[in-house]
């Protein structure tokens, strides 16, 4: 929306005045008009001084009375009437009535003051609809994202009531339970992070710090997660002092680290690599798992979007879209390269000094 709106702005100078020049140059006329019978009166009744005042007097009551008359009704039909339209269709917005359009009014002249709000109106009602159509579709996602899980861990508690359960299934239904319990928690805290980050109430605090070890310290956090799969892990950071907010870019890596062991298949391999150009430094984490077809990676950074369904158990669709607010919020960029077969590789820009 704002840069919707930037665009609106950057053809100020073409804005008409509120009033134009025409109906100006039409109360110019009457003022002209006004005087000149101002004079005739005063040149008629010249030598009648009482008579002289008498008539003045009228006239120029008269005179007031319609010339307030005139502005009075081009200042509604210019002014008035298109701000009643604007009031309305406010109340209705403020009634949460998102769909509410104001036609802008019809004419070759150009535009004006009144003809810009109404536009940027529009914009914003426009802009209003999408985001509740975002929230109701963000709740709905949740709803369900939420509802699996408890109706799994609602089915295995029901099972491990059976009397003649043995041992070995009673085991396997409290690890189900277990694990399906830590990725509802899990969902939870990431939506809760998103909340935050999209809402502003996480306000990175900049510090310089090691780069390089950051990545290797995240690597390490799964360990366990590359080892059990056999992946071969390769890291070639850069020793770099970065000056940014250590535990927002930790989202970062860990949740792009975790997809890549998450796609890679048993026995592939990961390589997160980082290196200085310019001004900048890339960070590029790629794999050689499943990859992305051409249309889903238009979605990636979606909440709640998964491009491979066969791993929905294993997250939840919130990881990329952390990572694509985090960077955001640090004005940092990331972009995506992938092949269905050969692999993903993740590219992240951060400015630095």
């Amino acid at each position: 929306m704002k840069n919707k709106l930037k665009k609106k702005s950057g053809r100020e100078e073409n804005i008409g005045a509120l009033i134009s020049w025409q109906v100006t140059l039409v109360l110019f006329v009457i003022m002209c008009l006004f005087v000149v019978a101002q004079y005739y009166i005063v040149t008629s009744y010249f030598n009648q001084p009482f008579a002289l005042v008498g008539t003045l007097s009228y006239y120029i009551v008269g005179s007031c009375l319609l010339l307030a008359l005139v502005i009075g009704a081009v200042w509604r039909f210019w002014v008035i009437r298109p701000l009643k339209r604007v009031t309305s269709a406010a109340r209705k917005v403020a009634s949460g009535d998102f769909s509410v359009k104001i036609e802008p009014f019809k004419g070759k002249r150009k535009k004006n003051e009144l003809d810009i709000l109404i536009d940027d109106f529009n914009i914003m009602t426009r802009e209003l609809a999408n985001n509740e159509m975002l929230k109701s579709d963000f709740i709905s996602n949740v709803s369900h994202e939420i509802k699996t899980p408890l109706s799994v861990i609602q089915s295995y508690s029901q099972a491990l009531k059976e009397p003649d359960i043995d041992e070995e299934t009673y085991n396997r239904y409290v690890d189900i339970i277990i694990s399906v319990t830590n990725n509802l928690t899990s969902m939870i805290s990431n939506i809760l992070k998103l909340n935050k980050l999209e809402n502003q109430q996480i306000f990175h605090n900049s510090s310089p710090y090691q780069l390089g070890e950051q990545l290797r310290r995240c690597a390490l956090d799964f360990v366990e997660l590359w080892q059990a799969k056999n992946i071969d892990f390769i890291i070639e950071a850069e020793d770099l002092i970065i000056d940014y907010d250590e535990s927002l870019l930790e989202l970062v890596w860990k949740n792009l680290i975790s997809n890549a062991i998450k796609y890679t298949p048993e026995g592939g391999s990961i390589q997160i690599s980082s290196k200085k150009t310019g001004n900048a430094v890339e960070i590029v984490i790629s794999d050689n798992g499943c990859g992305i077809s051409e249309q889903a990676q238009k979605r990636i950074f979606d909440k709640f979007y998964q491009c491979d369904t066969s791993h929905s158990s294993e997250g939840n669709g919130l990881g990329l879209a952390i990572v694509k607010k985090v960077l955001e919020i640090v004005n940092g960029r990331i972009s995506v390269e992938s092949e269905v077969g050969v692999g993903t590789s993740f590219k992240v820009s951060l400015l630095i000094n």
